[in-house]
């Protein structure tokens, strides 16, 4: 299965178990298994790079089994080759994604005029603030 330009995961690494749907589907429904299990098996895996691999590991979330199983659920649609391809598409997704690394933050600091300028907002609003609680007396 292609992920990207870089990435392929071996067919085998898939696991696919199709059970039956609760949803739309009429009488259908009770009688096919046309919801799937994806379960792809993180820690047997090789291709994925392991920056990528920490990083799929925390927004695979709930998704991720203790012994390091990423299964998905797909039974958005009512024939079992379209949620067939709806599960492989959200591993994907979440490949993809993980794949991203993510930029940097660089710490600053903010400049003195801008400090300066900052105290004197403040000042400004605190003068702003004062004149309205004052009490004038009409005689």
């Amino acid at each position: 299965m292609r992920v990207s330009d870089a990435l392929d995961i071996d067919e085998a690494e898939l696991e696919e178990r199709f059970v039956r749907a609760s949803g739309p589907g009429g009488q259908n429904v009770n009688k096919v298994s046309t919801a799937v299990e994806l379960r792809f098996d993180l820690g047997a895996n090789t291709s994925i790079p392991d920056h990528a691999r920490d990083r799929l590991k925390r927004l695979a979330g709930r998704r991720l089994t203790t012994e390091g199983v990423i299964v998905i659920q797909a039974d958005r649609f009512r024939s079992q080759e379209q949620n067939r391809a709806d599960a492989r598409a959200r591993l994907v997704e979440l490949i993809e994604l993980a794949l991203i690394r993510p930029k940097l933050r660089i710490k600053t600091k903010p400049s003195r005029g801008s400090r300066e300028e900052r105290i004197k907002a403040k000042a400004v609003r605190g003068r702003v603030k004062k004149m309205r609680s004052r009490k004038v007396d009409f005689e």
